[in-house]
């Protein structure tokens, strides 16, 4: 499916909890409410493409129908399994951030107005590019300490040269804070992007080697006799 792709001004959106979603990432996506086999048959028969938003759990409005962050991802359905049951398992690919500018209708699903949002550098390739090497040492610091994430995700993150879509991949695959990921998705400044989620890194692996020091040697089930 490698082909040009021009983004449309709406497109359909599913509004996820503790899920946000980036440009370059690979989300897999089980369809079963009504909505959105609709939504899925439909984009399915025209361009391929919908948006994730992660559902904000402090919106201005409390009565709102789930209120989503106002930036958001738009992908395209790479692939698609379609179940006995009517359910569907589907493989997104991120393309772009886009900011939610309107809601145009909620049924039969939801469908949203959006404006791209372009990424700025920010600082020199040079300083970006020490920054992505430096992320990747701390992401291979975090994972010898505390196995997260498999090996050969990190391997294709090393080779990931663009420190846009680095700093995308890296934050989806590896930042467990929800609150967080969905401030890097907000961040068009690059190398901010890069800082930020090296900061929260260094601040897990320090967490991290604090917990094992006062842990000791004792396996998990004996740490109340150290």
């Amino acid at each position: 499916m490698d082909m040009e792709i021009t983004l449309p001004g709406d497109v359909p959106i599913m509004t996820l909890p503790n899920t946000v979603f980036f440009p370059q990432a690979l989300l897999p996506l089980h369809i079963f409410e009504p909505r959105y086999r609709h939504m899925l048959r439909d984009a399915l028969a025209s361009n391929r493409l919908f948006a994730v938003a992660a559902l904000n759990q402090h919106p201005a409005d409390p009565a709102a129908f789930e209120p989503a962050h106002p930036i958001a991802a738009v992908g395209i359905i790479r692939a698609c399994q379609k179940n006995e049951n009517g359910t569907s398992n589907l493989l997104l690919q991120g393309l772009c951030r886009v900011s939610i500018t309107k809601i145009l209708r909620d049924e039969p699903y939801r469908r949203i107005q959006i404006r791209a949002l372009a990424s700025e550098a920010g600082a020199t390739s040079e300083d970006n590019a020490a920054l992505r090497r430096e992320v990747v040492r701390l992401v291979q610091l975090k994972q010898k300490l505390t196995s997260a994430g498999p090996r050969e995700l990190t391997t294709f993150l090393k080779n990931v040269e663009d420190p846009d879509a680095f700093a995308d991949i890296a934050a989806f695959n590896f930042c467990d804070d929800s609150a967080l990921k969905q401030r890097l998705l907000e961040t068009l400044d690059v190398n901010r992007r890069l800082r930020l989620f090296g900061d929260h890194l260094r601040r897990e692996i320090e967490t991290v080697k604090l917990e094992q020091r006062l842990q000791g040697r004792l396996p998990d089930e004996r740490i109340p006799e150290n």
